[in-house]
């Protein structure tokens, strides 16, 4: 998939996802332990054309970490992850102490200087799992971790995905 026809996809699902009615939504864990939301970040969902989205980032912006997508009741998920030029070629994810990795696809990201990896995974993966339960989802790589939080109210996106996904 090309970077720019990626970033498309990615404001598209965010700006579909920011302006979409959200309807009761699960709270979110209040173990204290747990990691806390970056003030102007969450977790997005949007639908279309029966593919199920799951974006990370800042709404109607390109500033993406994290997409989750896949073939509504696949239980198969594309993930896409923008990294700095040097990040390897796997996609590390951790959630509550469960952590996979995945090899990944590297695409060049000309206009930024970065790289877009994509990699496949199944929905009913352990880390996955964990992450549907505590709200929150790290990746990883040397020397770096960023940490994806749920808003408050904003929770059963992430369970939506996922029972889309199957």
């Amino acid at each position: 998939m090309s970077p720019i026809r990626l970033s498309l996809l990615a404001l598209a699902a965010l700006s579909a996802a920011a302006c979409a009615s959200t309807g009761p939504t699960a709270p979110a864990p209040t173990d204290g332990s747990a990691p806390q939301p970056l003030a102007d970040h969450d977790w997005f969902g949007a639908t279309d054309e029966r593919v199920a989205h799951l974006t990370f980032g800042r709404a109607e912006s390109d500033d993406v970490w994290l997409m989750l997508s896949c073939a509504a009741g696949s239980g198969r998920l594309a993930l896409t992850q923008y990294t700095g030029p040097d990040d390897g070629s796997r996609i590390a994810l951790e959630s509550g102490g469960e952590t996979e990795s995945w090899p990944a696809t590297r695409e060049p990201d000309e206009m930024n200087g970065g790289v877009y990896l994509t990699a496949r995974a199944d929905a009913d993966t352990p880390v996955f799992l964990r992450f549907r339960r505590v709200g929150w989802l790290a990746a990883y790589g040397d020397g770096w971790r960023e940490v994806m939080v749920a808003q408050p109210g904003s929770a059963g996106r992430v369970e939506r995905f996922f029972a889309d996904c199957g």
